[in-house]
């Protein structure tokens, strides 16, 4: 992410946060679910980067931002939806919250502004295009060999699939366990029709890799 790009030219990320703040709960209420999450996601993104420049350049990590008692996804700065929300309560109670959506995919939509999440996308993401964004943001993720890879007959895979386990077993296209959704995108694990088979078997290992907290800074 060009943090020092956003911090030298604010004002387009103030006036978008401000355009978000604009939409109320009953015109929110009133969109598709994709309108609703594509939204939703958006408002995530633009706020963490918001939160970033606040600090920018005297940070190296996003968790720089909280203290002993404090944590930077819990402090409330986001106007959104007739309320100031916190990170969390977007990600939480309004994406996951009572698996409304259903679609563990947001989790290589949102971003925390760390090296070992999934990639910042280079565009807003949108209703009508909401499936295919996310599903190409999913293999992308799914086929970095630093974030998830198959060695010595074990999948290790990020700490993104430990910590949200319960999101991956949920249905969502009929998958019901971590293998399952695993197995469906082996391609872009690179995984062999045999190791395949064998995942959905239960006989693959799978271990989680440490996060890499660091700033996601181009710089």
């Amino acid at each position: 992410m060009d943090y020092q790009g956003v911090k030298a030219n604010t004002s387009a990320l103030v006036t978008y946060l401000r355009q978000l703040a604009k939409v109320d709960q009953k015109q929110f209420d009133s969109w598709p679910k994709n309108d609703q999450l594509a939204f939703l996601i958006n408002a995530y993104n633009a706020g963490t980067v918001e939160l970033i420049i606040r600090a920018y350049p005297n940070i190296a990590s996003i968790k720089d931002l909280g203290g002993f008692l404090s944590s930077p996804w819990k402090k409330k700065f986001i106007p959104l939806l007739e309320h100031t929300r916190s990170l969390d309560d977007i990600e939480h109670t309004l994406i996951r919250g009572a698996y409304r959506y259903n679609d563990p995919r947001i989790h290589f939509a949102v971003n925390c502004a760390s090296i070992g999440c999934p990639a910042l996308r280079a565009e807003a993401y949108t209703g009508h295009r909401l499936s295919a964004q996310l599903q190409d943001q999913t293999k992308k993720f799914l086929s970095d060999p630093d974030r998830n890879r198959f060695e010595k007959q074990t999948l290790m895979v990020s700490s993104i699939f430990k910590w949200y386990k319960k999101d991956f077993e949920q249905g969502w296209q009929g998958f019901y366990s971590l293998e399952k959704f695993f197995a469906h995108y082996a391609g872009s694990l690179s995984l062999s029709a045999e190791t395949k088979q064998k995942l959905e078997n239960g006989e693959i290992d799978i271990i989680y890799l440490d996060y890499d907290w660091r700033l996601n800074d181009k710089q």
